[in-house]
């Protein structure tokens, strides 16, 4: 069995930055063992299957260890590949996902995502968390992951965080701060499933926009990821969504060859 494979950048202008994805299409769904051991292969942060025909696809995402139920940079991923290489001919893909319907947009060469609000919430704190992390954070939260504040962009970026420590934690944990060049800044450690620092993450920025509007008391913003590797998003809070934008460019295409004795 031969599928065909793309590694993407996914919220990137150029190769070499942003987080990279692999992208399997499939003509149907293979057992969920195959789908894992395939992501363990590629050892990326998330590896994208999708199953669909134009304009409707079922969309799932894989860690090196689990299945993910919300992934930003590989659905980027698996859009940017539907428009530059299946021609997707429309403005706009649906996936079916996990969590629920998510749509992809483009408009040029960026793409925005339309993804779920999950603004954080007080919490109780374990006290494993500013100990894994090397620091004392100004405030901490909770949506589906641990939300830690501080008070600057240099504060994030001098974290080094202790990973076994923090992937003792029931979840992955998002760290922020008001941005020096953009609104606001980020990182996100998910030792938990595999993943110690993801380079650039959709899904945190369901948390990070929220938060960020109402602080902020703005509905439009940059926001900039202080990965290695980094990354550039555009975000918009709406009533009950948040739309997040990117650019994505092609690594490699080739193939996945299975053997099925």
């Amino acid at each position: 069995m031969k599928i065909p494979y793309f590694e993407v950048d996914a919220f990137a202008s150029k190769q070499f930055s942003g987080n990279p994805a692999g992208v399997c299409p499939l003509e149907k769904w293979l057992p969920e063992p195959m789908l894992q051991n395939i992501a363990a292969e590629n050892n990326l942060a998330e590896t994208a299957f999708f199953v669909g025909r134009r304009g409707e696809y079922d969309l799932r995402w894989f860690s090196p260890t689990v299945e993910i139920d919300l992934c930003g940079h590989a659905t980027l991923a698996s859009a940017f590949i539907l428009f530059s290489e299946f021609d997707f001919g429309g403005h706009v893909i649906r996936f079916q996902t996990k969590s629920g319907v998510l749509t992809v947009a483009r408009s040029s060469e960026v793409l925005t995502l339309d993804f779920p609000l999950r603004p954080p919430m007080p919490c109780e704190v374990p006290e494993t968390l500013a100990r894994g992390l090397g620091a004392e954070p100004v405030e901490v939260l909770k949506a589906r992951d641990y939300f830690a504040v501080f008070k600057s962009e240099a504060d994030v970026r001098a974290l080094k965080p202790n990973f076994p420590l923090l992937g003792t934690l029931d979840e992955k944990v998002i760290v922020t701060a008001p941005g020096m060049q953009c609104d606001f800044v980020s990182r996100f450690f998910a030792p938990s499933v595999g993943v110690p620092e993801d380079p650039v993450t959709g899904s945190s920025h369901c948390t990070l926009i929220p938060y960020w509007s109402k602080r902020l008391n703005k509905t439009k913003m940059t926001a900039q990821q202080l990965s290695k590797r980094g990354g550039e998003l555009i975000c918009e809070m709406t009533d009950d969504r948040v739309l997040i934008g990117g650019k994505a460019v092609v690594y490699l295409r080739g193939e996945i060859e299975i053997n099925e004795d």
